[in-house]
């Protein structure tokens, strides 16, 4: 065996996965991490550190461009994947992996790489008044669809002076067309819209989703807080109660995740004043949920995440019918859904507002604590265009 292939064989013993989500893959995204977790395959969290890219859910040809930026900027040995379903992501992955072995493979995909790939066009600096009433460089800047521990799909525009926000706006992700649009496109809110519908749905499995979803949105916080050890213990849990897990499995280790993080005090300075949200002000804006009984910063609705996670925990075994007109029926994780619009376009519409004045870093705290669900997002385009 020449030199390359045994380089290659140590590359696909362990690669590094880019996972990338399309609308509507939730499902998909969900079984590509526990599969990666349970392998022991990092993710990488640029495009430079993966092997790997795994485009998870339903092809969407608004997210193409950015999909091709990132696997060009994969360096080599690299391959990747295309999972649709979650029952396809094991072979795929293992098929991708093999792909990345290959030497024919990759001597191919190397000479079929331009020499001097075209580099994107880079925002231009103009001035304009910081806060002082100083004239500084004002930078254009988008943020998604596609980052680490970020709302897949989600796009805001940010004009930057420094590393402050002076303007954000929100720019997609766009509508999803034909059944992703549906309730198997919004998988967190899938037994509310269900339950709407009139099939029957009981409150311990509404109670398990919303657990589970608050736990998926709290590990993107703490692993952008800096505490990946505890993101992979919400994340572990989230799959336990998605996997059906009884409460007495998983209750002892809510209980520890909480004390973990509300002890966590560097947490409570980090994001102390960060993204300040009062229950008027976000009834105001038609927010519920979480979010807004929080009444409070970062951290405040960090902590009704899991105060939300451990009473949904007390009513797995609950047998009764989920009825949308009480209040655990008509509230799914990130609010009522008895709405119009699906309560992330609400949360979505802070956005600007809550980021404007922020440094960069605090923004994407911010982000993680609204958390809205692309899903629902995309979702609300193609009903609004469609009417």
């Amino acid at each position: 065996m020449d030199l390359t292939a045994r380089l290659l064989r140590a590359a696909a013993a362990r690669p590094r996965l880019l996972v990338l989500t399309t609308p509507g893959g939730t499902p998909v995204r969900l079984a590509v991490e526990r599969e990666a977790r349970l392998r022991d395959w990092p993710v990488a969290a640029t495009p430079a550190d993966a092997g790997l890219l795994v485009l998870a859910g339903p092809g969407h040809p608004g997210t193409a461009p950015a999909v091709e930026r990132l696997w060009r900027d994969m360096p080599g040995p690299r391959a990747r994947l295309h999972a649709r379903h979650p029952d396809e992501v094991a072979a795929a992955l293992d098929a991708a992996r093999a792909r990345l072995a290959s030497p024919d493979l990759q001597r191919a995909d190397a000479a079929a790489r331009p020499a001097a790939p075209p580099p994107d066009e880079l925002p231009m600096a103009e001035q304009g008044p910081d806060r002082d009433g100083l004239w500084l460089d004002r930078l254009h800047v988008p943020l998604g669809p596609f980052l680490p521990d970020w709302p897949a799909g989600l796009v805001l525009r940010l004009v930057l002076q420094g590393d402050v926000v002076q303007q954000a706006a929100l720019a997609g992700p766009a509508p999803v067309p034909g059944p992703a649009a549906g309730a198997g496109g919004r998988f967190w809110a899938e037994p509310w819209l269900r339950a709407a519908a009139g099939e029957p749905v009981t409150i311990g499995e509404a109670a398990r989703r919303r657990a589970a979803a608050q736990l998926d949105s709290l590990a993107r916080l703490l692993a952008l807080a800096g505490r990946p050890g505890q993101a992979t213990r919400a994340r572990r849990l989230r799959d336990a109660l998605l996997a059906h897990a009884p409460e007495p499995a998983v209750r002892p280790a809510v209980a520890a995740l909480h004390r973990a993080v509300c002890r966590w005090g560097t947490l409570r300075r980090l994001t102390r004043g960060l993204g300040v949200l009062s229950t008027a002000e976000a009834e105001a804006a038609g927010v519920s949920g979480p979010a807004a009984r929080a009444d409070g910063d970062v951290f405040d609705r960090c902590r009704e995440w899991l105060e939300c996670v451990a009473r949904d925990v007390r009513r797995l075994d609950a047998t009764g019918p989920l009825d949308p007109a009480d209040p655990v029926g008509r509230e799914g994780p990130r609010g009522r859904t008895t709405g119009p619009l699906p309560p992330s376009v609400a949360l979505a519409g802070l956005l600007p507002r809550l980021l404007t004045g922020t440094e960069l870093a605090g923004a994407r705290l911010i982000v993680a604590s609204l958390d809205p669900d692309p899903d629902e997002l995309a979702a609300a385009g193609a009903e609004l265009a469609h009417d």
